[in-house]
């Protein structure tokens, strides 16, 4: 699939059923950043506008170079763009487990479940917030494609604190 500039793999307006927003206030992007490397991501964000990276890994950790919290951080604080980790909407082990067997309906009755406990809906809240009060958010997780990924159930269990809000998927 061909998205927006012609990129392959990128979602954005009538092909994902969102339009780009032209502020902050009533939009999220995610990315994921399998196979990519960190400058290709910061620039992604860069040129998205985007404020604040919010990474919903449960495990800030990574093997890829550069995709670790403090060095992502830092990278990000070099190019102008904030990072918050909020661990409580990162996926458990055992969905961890079945994104990796590619069993992505078990991964999505997993993380629906850990959603609905205490600690994710209060950091759930915490992010509307951000996103209401017009800063420029963009999720991470590792998974390339989104519908693979948790970090679009994130952003779809925004949208009952957001009704307008407008998801737009990177691809670096």
């Amino acid at each position: 699939m061909t998205g927006h500039r012609g990129v392959p793999g990128r979602l954005t307006g009538a092909e994902n059923g969102t339009e780009r927003s032209g502020s902050g206030t009533g939009s999220v992007a995610t990315i994921g950043y399998e196979g990519a490397a960190v400058q290709g991501v910061l620039a992604e964000l860069q040129e998205e506008g985007i404020d604040l990276l919010v990474d919903v890994r449960a495990v800030a950790s990574s093997r890829r170079p550069g995709f670790s919290k403090t060095k992502l951080a830092a990278s990000l604080a070099d190019v102008g763009i904030g990072y918050l980790h909020l661990r409580g909407l990162g996926t458990p082990a055992d969905g961890r487990a079945a994104a990796r067997a590619g069993e992505y309906d078990a991964l999505r009755t997993i993380y629906l479940e850990h959603l609905a406990t205490p600690g994710a809906q209060a950091e759930l809240g915490a992010l509307g917030d951000l996103v209401r009060s017009g800063r420029r958010v963009c999720l991470l997780c590792f998974e390339a494609k989104p519908e693979h990924c948790h970090r679009s159930l994130v952003a779809a269990a925004l949208t009952p604190l957001l009704p307008d809000l407008r998801v737009i998927h990177l691809a670096p």
